[in-house]
């Protein structure tokens, strides 16, 4: 497969695992766009566990992949099980090194959802493999290894993409959006935090944990990977590596990246000239202090002015919120930070401070939102209509005979067998998602799918606003966190609400 070829299907295939999830164009045939088993991304997956078997099967559900390879240290654990059962047949492997030995001419790519302090070496060999690679946040351990991985893709042609939940979601496209339109300029500070307890609070050690037996599942060995030697203990492992400096990257390193992203991406931020801790409370020398304010200096950039960037973590080191700051910004696809819930007195967010106004906002894909709510209103005229998503280009296959939206048949998805009628989002060429009654001249039959239920019908009549006021937010949320142009939702989604449905449109 040739890089252009890998890029223009892999790009379908990822928006997956940023929170997109793609209908599989076999639901559709070969009439709209079916992808040929040739054509698909033969991955090799490496780390089967916890966020990597959610990255597993958001890929393969695309349907744009073929699970060619599995490997993981601890193959066979009870988090390693429910991909095994997955993929049967599928060749395994506890060490990458021999999985590239002897499979290394079957696949196109890898994935690699492992601990922090793994990505390095195992990205590295897989691009120097001539391999493209999703990696998961944070790309690497240390800022010399991501500016070495960032050289090596340029060296071997390959492509090399960070994973970063939210970053093909609302906040992206608002953020961008909002500032081409002039809404977020002249920023001078940025206040960022995440107060929710973490795995290392509580935590006091004064050495590396005590020897205990290597389950019989685990190779050891390999996933000490780089590190230096240490005997096993199970404080390591399954998350709790984040807690040590030379696993993880601590509440900076797995959150930051959910919190800051848009704001260093939109502001071209860079690095910073200066970092300086302010505040730290339990610090040790081998897992993360239990509270932490960090400042990190920007200077002028381009029409930009000089940007001091506040981090705080530490479950009761928090912020000082301006007046008119409401109630915290919360995102729909946010995961618990470690175990159980997510204090919604701690939720995680940001505050934007410009010359002119003030912005907060959550964490992954929460939207932005100006402070005080009366400033918000007065400026409501003023904003931008925000993309939700990028259209993926192969979308333009399902309306190749139609130009416009009134001409355009669409595509719904039902939990029934039939339906006469039903509310659908239609999602326009900008993205922007129109509530809209369809109505049926007379009951569809539904075609079966792998998935859910199709029928092509006849274009929807606009309803009152009053019609959809009860469905329209179920729907808005089915569509940012299930599909985008060709989506489907689960039958569990029907169970609740009977027959809300998504739609595929032109644009």
């Amino acid at each position: 497969m040739k890089r252009g070829d890998f890029l223009k299907t892999t790009g379908i295939a990822l928006a997956g695992v940023a929170g997109v999830s793609i209908l599989p164009s076999s639901v559709f045939g070969k009439k709209f766009g079916q992808i040929a088993p040739s054509d698909k991304v033969n991955l090799a997956c490496i780390g089967i566990g916890n966020r990597g078997a959610d990255i597993i099967k958001k890929l393969h559900g695309t349907g744009l992949a073929n699970i060619v390879a599995i490997c993981d240290v601890e193959m066979g654990a009870p988090n390693t099980l429910e991909i095994m059962k997955m993929f049967p047949n599928v060749p395994r492997f506890q060490d990458f090194r021999v999985m590239f030995d002897k499979m290394g001419n079957q696949f196109d790519a890898i994935t690699a959802g492992v601990p922090d302090f793994s990505h390095f070496p195992i990205t590295m060999l897989a691009m120097s493999e001539g391999k493209h690679v999703y990696v998961e946040k944070p790309m690497a351990h240390t800022f010399h290894e991501v500016e070495r991985m960032m050289a090596a893709e340029k060296k071997y042609k390959v492509a090399c993409q960070m994973g970063n939940q939210g970053h093909s979601e609302e906040n992206y496209f608002q953020f961008k959006a909002w500032k081409d339109a002039g809404i977020i300029k002249d920023v001078t500070a940025i206040t960022a935090f995440m107060n929710n307890g973490r795995r290392w609070h509580g935590m006091k050690v004064s050495d590396f944990l005590p020897a205990q037996p290597i389950p019989e599942t685990m190779d050891w060995d390999e996933w000490l990977s780089t590190a230096q030697f240490k005997d096993f203990n199970k404080g390591y492992i399954n998350g709790d590596w984040r807690s040590w400096f030379e696993f993880g990257n601590g509440a900076l390193g797995d959150w930051g990246a959910h919190i800051i992203d848009s704001a260093h991406q939109f502001l071209e931020l860079g690095m910073p000239t200066e970092v300086d801790p302010i505040f730290m409370e339990g610090h040790s020398p081998l897992i993360f202090p239990q509270a932490s304010t960090l400042l990190f200096k920007f200077p002028k950039r381009k029409n930009m002015p000089a940007l001091d960037l506040t981090w705080y973590d530490g479950f009761n080191n928090q912020p000082k919120l301006p007046e008119g700051y409401g109630e915290p910004v919360r995102a729909k696809d946010i995961p618990p930070p470690t175990s159980g819930n997510i204090n919604s007195k701690r939720y995680p967010g940001k505050i934007i401070y410009s010359k002119e106004l003030i912005f907060k906002g959550g964490s992954h894909s929460a939207p932005l939102a100006i402070i005080p709510e009366a400033k918000a209103k007065d400026m409501a005229s003023m904003l931008p209509e925000v993309p939700l998503i990028t259209p993926p280009r192969w979308a333009e296959v399902v309306c190749m005979n139609c130009g416009r939206l009134s001409s355009c048949s669409v595509m719904v998805f039902s939990g029934s067998n039939s339906i006469s009628s039903a509310t659908v989002i239609v999602v326009t060429g900008t993205g922007v998602a129109i509530p809209l009654v369809m109505r049926m001249r007379e009951p569809v039959t539904m075609i079966s799918s792998g998935f859910s239920s199709a029928a092509m019908v006849s274009p929807a009549e606009p309803a009152s606003t009053a019609m959809l006021t009860a469905r329209a937010s179920v729907l808005e949320r089915g569509y940012r966190e299930y599909g985008a142009f060709i989506a489907w939702i689960p039958s569990g989604f029907f169970e609740l609400y009977e027959k809300c449905v998504m739609v595929a449109c032109c644009y």
